[in-house]
């Protein structure tokens, strides 16, 4: 029931308004929402008490049950039950076979997007995340007792521009105004900054059920900035279950292929075990004919490799800041795979302080996202509060030679538009092709393809004489749009970049690993492709003057040699060094001085043939 609103005498009704918006953190294991309340943020519980929402969804013969329901079906009904889901938005078939096994029946669709079989047909993890926003979105409308004017929903700060869209789309499909996507890190750090009001460099440890994200954020005078972003799309709380789940099978000694049933079950009980010894040191374990036995000590072993990884991606967030680890002043704890004692002791010991979790690590994301949909929705006109977030990684654009042009830097502050100019490569060119790329190597084919599109109506001129400006623009939302202006005509295309499915696994942060790792070889082979480029394009220029005027302006001695130093070069660009080539181009020059010099004599002449002095006189 919604409350009455109350105006003070002589005042109107509007200064008091209050638009109802929800912050949702929808996450791999479980999904939460939250609102702003009489001035706190909290989460929202269902109408048995419930706070933590399953991730779960299950296709029954008479509609799809969501949550807690859904969870009892999981075992019992494995594929026909979604669990996990968020690992798969965004994605192509091919990206997620490598997961391993799995109980689901998966196909493509048109777009290379997955699809699963289920009885009430084919669903996608779009449609099934939007049941998950559906029941969240409710649970919102019964609370606080009205429509929702909008939503803030949070993202792993990992995920890229299909992951992105995706979970948009998911958003619409359940029919909720999406202010805005903001990445769970930020989100956590809103929270915390607002409650705690400190100053400084905090580290966000965010550890989900399937997702696994760092951040370095500093925080001054109410202005949040993430000063770089790391992490692992699919490494989470999942995976610890994984490697117990593995354990159970290696101790067990079972032999075959589990059915679907089996693995959800194998699963149950790996995540029941690796709860239990956060409070236990040992816990009895049943897997079929099965008993034994996990300890502490045990998991930690089989856990160590997965926090290796989690700490290097924070070692690198750290040094991608220009910081070092004691200049990081708090450590905050979100994401309920926190919770297992290793995690925090390791953490501990990287940041060499003891790590915040005054708010429970899985409601602090969405009460983050409440207080930011608050503010955005206009609740607080005057709140002083500014989030900056940034990309994951650079976005341009390829030039000739397959280079990477990079137009917006990774971890460049979002939103953000930048522009650059270029020209064109051939004479009488009166089209460009824009391929748009991600990554952070000097090659293209070392990048990521994000979208092709064309601009057309240039008019023809020499090589290098158009002026084409091509704007990047990334929202707050991290997603990408491209335009190409000539600027002379004002002839002008675009695309949204919409990818057709995510990066798998774990690509983005290969991509990153291997730009350091190859940064001196990526440094001499781009030095070697520009000095390629400067050599076809001296090469074609003296080739279509040879044609024109040749004969008419050298001897045959003259061409010769001319033309023996072009065909050095050819075989120099072929085979050659980038200093090779270099040093052959001024070669090339040198010998075509002369050449260059008598046909611009000719052409002056050309241009006075005809003409008095005191014709030349009215012309100046």
């Amino acid at each position: 029931m919604a409350l009455l609103q109350i105006s003070e005498p002589g005042q109107a009704s509007a200064p008091h308004q209050h638009k109802l918006a929800v912050g949702i953190d929808l996450g791999t294991t479980n999904s939460l929402v939250a609102s702003v309340r009489s001035g706190v943020a909290e989460t929202l519980p269902s109408k048995t008490g419930e706070h933590l929402l399953p991730s779960v969804v299950h296709y029954a013969t008479d509609g799809p049950l969501v949550g807690s329901p859904a969870v009892l079906k999981a075992v019992d009904d494995a594929e026909n039950t979604m669990v996990s889901i968020k690992r798969f938005m965004g994605r192509s078939l091919k990206d997620i076979q490598v997961d391993g096994p799995s109980p689901y029946r998966f196909s493509p669709n048109q777009k290379g997007l997955v699809t699963i079989e289920t009885r009430s047909g084919e669903v996608t993890p779009v449609e099934v995340s939007a049941e998950i926003l559906s029941e969240l979105a409710e649970r919102g409308r019964q609370t606080l007792g009205d429509e929702l004017s909008g939503v803030v929903i949070t993202v792993p700060a990992y995920f890229d521009d299909a992951q992105r869209q995706a979970t948009k789309d998911a958003a619409k499909l359940a029919g909720l105004n999406v202010l805005r996507l903001l990445n769970e890190p930020t989100a956590a750090a809103v929270a915390y900054g607002l409650d705690g009001g400190d100053e400084g460099q905090i580290a966000v440890f965010d550890l989900g059920g399937g997702t696994f994200d760092i951040s370095i954020l500093r925080l001054s005078k109410g202005v949040f900035e993430v000063l770089s972003t790391g992490g692992d799309a699919a490494l989470g709380g999942d995976d610890f279950d994984q490697v117990i789940a593995n354990w159970v099978i290696q101790q067990s000694g079972y032999q075959g292929e589990l059915s679907a049933q089996q693995q959800r079950q194998l699963q149950h009980v790996s995540k029941q075990a690796k709860e239990s010894l956060t409070d236990q040191s040992e816990v009895d374990i049943k897997f079929g004919d099965w008993k034994g036995c996990l300890d502490r000590a045990a998991m930690t072993l089989l856990i160590d490799p997965l926090i290796d990884r989690t700490l290097k991606a924070c070692k690198r967030a750290v040094r991608d800041a220009q910081l070092k680890v004691v200049d990081i002043d708090n450590v905050v704890l979100v994401g309920g795979s926190t919770r297992v004692p290793r995690v925090r002791e390791r953490v501990q010991e990287l940041f060499k302080r003891q790590p915040l979790a005054n708010i429970d690590p899985d409601r602090v994301v969405a009460i983050g996202a409440a207080i930011q949909a608050d503010t955005l929705v206009g609740n607080k006109p005057d709140n002083e509060l500014l989030l900056l977030d940034v990309i994951p990684l650079s976005l341009g654009i390829e030039t000739m030679g397959a280079l990477t042009e990079k137009i917006i830097h990774r971890n460049t502050t979002i939103p953000v538009a930048m522009a650059q100019e270029f020209t064109t490569y051939k004479d009488g060119q009166t089209a460009m092709a824009v391929h748009v790329v991600q990554g952070e190597r000097d090659l293209v084919d070392d990048c990521r393809s994000l979208a092709r599109f064309e601009l057309k109506g240039i008019p023809p001129m020499v090589a290098g004489a158009a002026r084409i400006r091509v704007t990047f623009q990334v929202d707050a939302d991290g997603l990408l749009s491209v335009s190409a202006r000539e600027e002379t005509t004002g002839a002008e295309s675009s695309i949204q970049v919409k990818p057709s499915y995510g990066l798998s696994d774990e690509e983005i942060t290969d991509m990153l690993q291997e730009s350091f790792a190859n940064a001196a070889e990526d440094k001499g082979a781009r030095a070697l492709r520009e000095q390629q480029v400067d050599a076809d394009g001296l090469l074609q220029a003296l080739s279509a003057a040879l044609l024109a005027d040749g004969e008419r302006l050298l001897s045959n001695e003259e061409q010769h040699v001319l033309i023996a130093a072009m065909e050095k070069l050819q075989q120099v660009r072929d085979k050659g060094t980038a200093d090779e080539i270099s040093k052959e181009i001024e070669v090339v020059g040198k010998a075509s001085d002369e050449f260059a010099s008598r046909r611009m004599d000719f052409s002056i002449k050309q241009a006075l043939t005809g003409h008095t002095l005191n014709e030349l006189d009215d012309i100046t």
